[in-house]
């Protein structure tokens, strides 16, 4: 029955209602990036390695890639973490203005195998099948107004043209929500608990101590992207005690990377936990800039020290979403919820389903698992989870 529901249906039925990507090119710039991602209420924008993006014509009808189609393609994609992390390097905080101006391409490789295209007749079966060789992102064509009306005329901004068509993401989280809508298909594994399935990650389980240097996580951070998963905070006996998420930081902006270059891991949980940075963090971040000779970053924390990102966040914001720790991406398809330090946990005896009802609800792509005593032990990701689901299909076949 599980294979018939995942043969049966076209991934295009998972576009249904989603926003076309936003897109840029190999040649623009991080700063670029840094004002689409500001702009748009999607984690990613997608890059591609034709100059679509650049193309403008007062005749509407004329703002077509010009290359050939199959040479016109997404090779990546770029997240707020990516420029953090990118600016937090010491040459880069020494010249934040100068770094802004590289190519999006230091950040992206044309051989980026984080995306896929796949054709909107594809089997769900197929794009579980890719996902498991590494994608995250599938790229499918969507059927646009102009499509069936050449001669319409639809905002430049609003969509990618190529050739008549524009494009969305399908993402693990897609897939992942659709079989819980499916899941008494797969019974009787879905009840069964993660530490019986083999669902459970501690070799991929990316942790800092509390007191030590948020700028330790940073190459985690980036291996955290590719895993979709987060870098925890542990206490020196292993306790788990909250995490840097690259969720979080993908909501905050380059104000943000000061703080994780100078902060130890528990400090900068408090800078961007609920309510803003506290003024005696934001002096310690001023203080050590000044020291490390990397003054030229205040420029990144702004003329009130950092706090206009959440002060702009919280006067758009109501009483309750602030406290909740919601952010002024909200609202998005795509839009994450921005917890504080309390992340999501599970244990090795909660059933899968439990747990994709976890990450699904906070939207997020992984559950940390702890022991009774707060030991953390691993994390389940949706990568895992597919590959759970993938081994049930295989099983049955």
């Amino acid at each position: 029955m599980a294979v018939r529901l995942l043969s049966g249906h076209e991934v295009s039925d998972l576009c249904l209602g989603k926003p076309a990507l936003r897109s840029l090119s190999l040649t623009d710039t991080l700063a670029d990036a840094l004002s689409a991602l500001k702009r748009i209420d999607d984690t990613f924008v997608s890059v591609w390695n034709c100059n679509h993006s650049l193309i403008r014509s007062p005749d509407p009808h004329q703002e077509r890639c010009k290359e050939n189609e199959l040479d016109c393609r997404c090779v990546g994609r770029v997240c707020m973490v990516d420029i953090i992390c990118y600016l937090c390097k010491p040459e880069n905080l020494s010249a934040p203005a100068a770094a802004l101006r590289s190519p999006i391409s230091a950040l992206v490789s044309d051989d980026s195998a984080l995306v896929r295209h796949l054709e909107p007749n594809a089997s769900l079966l197929e794009a579980i099948d890719a996902m498991h060789e590494g994608a995250q992102n599938l790229v499918i064509p969507i059927q646009s107004k102009s499509s069936s009306r050449r001669n319409s005329v639809e905002p430049f901004d609003s969509i990618f043209h190529n050739h008549h068509r524009s494009y969305c993401w399908v993402t693990q989280e897609d897939l992942i929500r659709y079989l819980l809508n499916s899941i008494a298909a797969f019974s009787p594994t879905p009840a069964s608990p993660i530490n019986t399935l083999n669902v459970i990650d501690n070799q991929n389980l990316f942790a800092v101590n509390y007191d030590e240097p948020a700028s330790a996580a940073l190459n985690l951070l980036s291996l955290s992207l590719i895993h979709q998963s987060s870098v925890a905070i542990v206490d020196p006996e292993g306790k788990f005690v909250g995490e840097i998420s690259p969720f979080m930081l993908n909501s905050c902006d380059e104000a943000i990377a000061p703080a994780l270059a100078t902060l130890s891991a528990g400090d900068l949980m408090a800078y961007i936990d609920c309510g803003g940075p506290p003024e005696d963090l934001v002096q310690i971040v001023k203080e050590r800039l000044e020291e490390q000779n990397l003054g030229a970053a205040l420029e990144l924390l702004g003329d009130e020290g950092g706090l206009s990102s959440w002060s702009s966040f919280c006067s758009s914001s109501s009483e309750d979403d602030a406290c909740s720790g919601k952010n002024w991406k909200l609202g998005g398809y795509s839009a994450r919820v921005v917890r504080r330090s309390e992340a999501i946990v599970c244990y090795p005896w909660s059933s899968l389903v439990a747990v994709m009802i976890q990450a699904l609800a906070h939207r997020v792509s992984y559950v940390w698992v702890v022991e009774d005593d707060g030991t953390l032990t691993g994390i389940v990701t949706f990568e895992g989870m597919l590959k759970v689901f993938r081994e049930h299909l295989k099983s049955m076949c």
